[in-house]
């Protein structure tokens, strides 16, 4: 057994604390998770136009060099999950961070396309995939009694942190380039993220010499927080993760396609660039109301009625933007989208340890959000696509509301797994 000397004391100012050290780490999650605001398509989507017209580049040409980096990025997803669970939060955190600050860096002067594409396969790699996976398995290794609690409180400050960084980062590149924004970026993140996370991250309540959320015995623990875990193949052959998984997954799809061309979209519907600016917020303001709905409707409903009624919302959100006319119109729309994006957050974050347990949650978020990722690379280049062959993107649209219509509907009828038995998922 180790001894409490051997292991990483937390900092002496929060050592005396009169609360729960994860909630430290929570926090230190949700600004890892700002933190992958480069290797996101909305990120991207910042400094879309600026960069086309820097370097020359086709549209068309940019979607397809985006799915490219999206899809390589995404295999990073593999290995990641397993080295979480192997070596902790505090170390990926640190490496991640660090890497993701110098690739960032690079990419704010780079001029050649071949080095930009290869910045971005990296920045999508270790920000979308990599640095995701840390920084949600960080919470649900924190967290058991109160994951719910814990999980919409993280989406609050993840989304409040986006909240700011979007008109924030906007200003810097509508003001002073996209390099100088994307410069600033690399900083905080290296060395900034990265000091942080050393000096504040910790691999889990067991290494940090704390029992789990004050819980000093098995029997002042609920059932779910000693419920038996979920092998990966179990949860992999389970029904449920892959309606929550694909839900969430064309969630991202959606969010990346309008995202990253949602200037062109409102353009095609006649409206300037700064209602573009103005919907990120709106649409970053309501996601936080829908964290809080979100978090509280979770609590009441079950999961399967929360994510239908986000597919729904999302639904409904995309049949109608073809038809968009008034800047009031692009409000509503927004405040859907940000509603329905709110509750996926919700559900995304908090599902896989609830459902399927903490032993291999590194390998079942890393999956998870590995398909998200490859839905991400493929929503701009079907907007792209679509919009080069019909001259307008509403086709793709009707669409992909009738095809979230579906998924509303298997969310509502999906039955959720019983815990595995024990002695199965110990020889498994």
């Amino acid at each position: 057994m180790t001894s409490s000397a051997a292991l990483p004391k937390i900092p002496a100012v929060l050592a005396r604390a009169p609360f729960y050290y994860g909630w430290v780490v929570l926090g230190l999650a949700a600004l890892a998770m700002v933190g992958t605001l480069p290797g996101r398509t909305q990120g991207l989507g910042l400094i879309t136009e600026s960069l086309l017209r820097d370097l020359s580049l086709d549209r068309l040409a940019f979607a397809q060099m985006n799915l490219w980096a999206t899809l390589l990025g995404s295999l990073f997803c593999l290995g990641v999950g397993r080295l979480q669970d192997q070596l902790g939060s505090r170390t990926m955190l640190v490496v991640i961070a660090s890497l993701l600050g110098a690739v960032v860096l690079a990419m704010s002067v780079a001029t050649s396309v071949a080095v930009l594409f290869a910045l971005l396969v990296l920045s999508r790699g270790l920000g979308q995939s990599a640095l995701s996976i840390v920084s949600l398995a960080m919470v649900g290794q924190w967290f058991r009694r109160r994951l719910n609690l814990a999980m919409g409180l993280y989406a609050i400050a993840l989304s409040m942190g986006f909240m700011i960084a979007f008109p924030v980062v906007g200003a810097v590149v509508k003001n002073e380039g996209w390099r100088t924004a994307w410069g600033a970026i690399g900083w905080c993140l290296l060395p900034g993220l990265a000091l942080l996370g050393w000096w504040l991250g910790r691999r889990g309540p067991e290494a940090a010499g704390l029992a789990m959320e004050n819980e000093t015995s098995a029997t002042s623990a609920p059932a779910s927080a000693t419920a038996p875990s979920f092998t990966w193949g179990q949860a992999l052959r389970t029904p449920a993760f892959w309606v929550f998984a694909l839900a969430s997954s064309v969630y991202n799809l959606v969010a990346s396609g309008v995202g990253l061309f949602n200037e062109s979209i409102l353009a095609e519907r006649g409206f300037p660039a700064d209602i573009y600016h103005r919907s990120l917020v709106v649409c970053a303001l309501t996601s936080l109301v829908g964290n809080f709905l979100g978090g509280w409707l979770a609590s009441r409903w079950s999961v399967n009625r929360l994510m239908a009624l986000a597919m729904v919302l999302l639904a409904a959100a995309l049949a109608a933007l073809p038809s968009l006319r008034t800047v009031t119109q692009v409000d509503a729309f927004a405040v859907v989208m940000g509603l329905a994006g709110g509750f996926v957050i919700v559900i995304f974050f908090g599902f896989w340890a609830e459902t399927f347990g903490r032993a291999h949650l590194g390998r079942v978020v890393g999956t998870a959000q590995m398909l998200t990722v490859l839905a991400s690379a493929t929503g701009p280049l079907l907007l792209a696509q679509c919009h080069a062959v019909t001259g307008s993107y509403a086709a793709v649209f009707y669409t992909l509301a009738g095809v979230v219509a579906i998924l509303a509907l298997a969310a509502w009828t999906v039955k959720l797994p019983a815990p595995p038995n024990p002695e199965i998922s110990n020889a498994t």
